[in-house]
């Protein structure tokens, strides 16, 4: 019991700490979850030690199944779990949600969200390695996992059964909003309006647009998470290579301005009086737009992560470790250095209704447009692609959810509600999907981290034990060759 106290009074302490530091400048103020998130981050990394960078190499060695054994118990394999959570992350937070990043919070921005992308780290690790601890199989053979597992068993195992069981609960109803609003309709809406401008018919009927990517989602939601993990498998390497691709080749035609773009985005996330609105600004934009497009910390992926063949929680904690880094300092980057060097963010220029009407992606298409005349319709297509992804992925995120609350025999409810909801995603206004997406992913961060500070002793005690049996040899030994 004292354990808990002493956590909740540091956790205080340090929300005290950063709203005397971050309470007002400039007229405005770092929202609560915002802060949340930066706390959590930064605690994490601490006590982890810097677990991102101490375990790069061994997480990639895991992900070419170097260290497969004959205990591994789970329905897919490490490299299946984290395609399908980078199939709900590397989409469209990428490509519109770092443009509205830039134009809303300015180039400083992108400076708070590369760091937010490496306290990322340390957060998926530590919630991926929960789920994997307190992760269960069910009678129709999936597993259950995620965080309201971790929050529900990891708290009564602390002493706390009621508490946990309200934090899940509370967490679980979040994560179906946050799937039909996020994964689902925000992420249909936005790939409506980029194919709109490609294809004249489906501008004019966008909900016959709907019809065929629910027709195409329900498919594959059908089959569950081993369907789900195969396709994404085969997805996420394209996509990824045909976005990076065209991102690199307009970096290399303006490689004379990188500099430039990398001195504003040092100098804007410093400078207090920048037009964008200051520190604070910068620093909301850039951390709400990397948990959009990262999901670190608020506890999703985990759940794409607890189906994972592996014999140890905590590799596959080093697994998700990748997720944050490819997605936010990777990938959002790239798309950071392109918005910035084209100039389409700036809010006094040609570009002001697409900012003022929050359409990223298509501010993201008039960037790349700018160098390769013909890419607007290559990055349609690959929007519907990381719109229809992403899609799949938090469909069972919030089915997995959705089975917490009412049990395995009521997920076809969940299913029919979620197909519905992604045709009626092509006639809901944009600005108010991203408003209400934003809200209910950061909300999901309130429960998860608050679990997540009071489990973490749990995950540091396994890491260091499996520190030791790296270190030892032991782990080598029982790998399958």
């Amino acid at each position: 019991m004292s354990e808990f106290f002493v956590v909740i009074n540091g956790i205080l302490e340090t929300m005290l700490f950063f709203d005397i530091l971050f309470g007002s400048v400039e007229g405005m103020s770092i929202p609560f979850l915002v802060a949340w998130l930066i706390v959590g981050g930064v605690y994490l990394t601490v006590k982890m030690e810097f677990v991102g960078f101490r375990y790069f190499k061994h997480a990639f060695n895991i992900i070419r199944g170097r260290y497969r054994t004959k205990d591994d118990k789970g329905q897919i394999s490490p490299f299946g779990s984290l395609s399908t959570a980078l199939s709900a992350t590397v989409g469209l937070g990428n490509i519109a949600g770092v443009a509205l990043a830039v134009s809303l919070g300015g180039p400083g921005a992108v400076f708070w969200m590369i760091f937010a992308g490496f306290l990322g780290m340390s957060l998926k690790f530590t919630e991926v390695t929960l789920s994997l601890q307190h992760r269960k199989f069910l009678p129709d053979g999936t597993v259950m996992g995620g965080a309201m597992e971790y929050l529900s068993h990891g708290l009564a195992n602390k002493g706390f059964p009621r508490f946990g069981k309200y934090l899940a609960i509370v967490f679980a109803v979040l994560m179906i909003g946050g799937a039909i609003g996020g994964g689902n309709t925000f992420q249909v809406s936005q790939a409506a309006g980029a194919i709109g401008h490609e294809i004249p018919f489906f501008g004019d009927n966008p909900v016959y647009f709907g019809i065929i990517m629910a027709a195409l989602v329900g498919f594959v939601i059908i089959g569950g998470v081993k369907r789900i993990s195969s396709i994404t498998e085969k997805l996420v390497p394209v996509m990824a290579i045909i976005y990076v691709s065209a991102s690199l080749y307009i970096l290399l035609y303006h490689y004379d301005q990188i500099g430039h773009a990398f001195s504003l985005i040092f100098t804007e996330a410093f400078h207090s009086n920048a037009l964008y609105g200051g520190i604070v600004g910068a620093i909301v934009q850039g951390f709400q737009r990397a948990v959009f497009s990262s999901e670190a910390g608020i506890g999703s992926s985990p759940v794409a992560h607890a189906p994972a063949k592996t014999k140890y929680p905590v590799r596959q904690g080093f697994v998700a470790l990748y997720e944050p880094f490819i997605d936010t300092v990777v990938i959002c980057t790239m798309t950071a250095l392109v918005i910035i060097i084209t100039g389409v963010y700036d809010p006094q220029g040609a570009h002001v209704a697409l900012i003022e009407a929050r359409e990223g992606a298509a501010l993201t298409s008039v960037a790349y447009g700018t160098v390769i005349s013909w890419f607007p319709v290559v990055l349609s297509l690959s929007i519907v692609l990381f719109a229809f992804s992403t899609m799949i992925s938090w469909s069972y995120y919030g089915e997995r959810a959705w089975v917490y609350l009412f049990g395995s025999q009521y997920s076809i409810v969940y299913k029919f509600i979620f197909l519905s909801l992604t045709v009626i995603g092509t006639m809901v206004s944009t600005s108010i999907l991203v408003d209400f997406s934003f809200m209910l992913l950061l909300a999901m961060a309130l429960p998860n981290i608050l679990g997540l500070f009071i489990l973490s002793g749990d995950v540091k005690r396994e890491l260091v034990i499996y520190g030791k049996k790296l270190k030892s040899g032991e782990l080598d030994a029982e790998a399958i060759r």
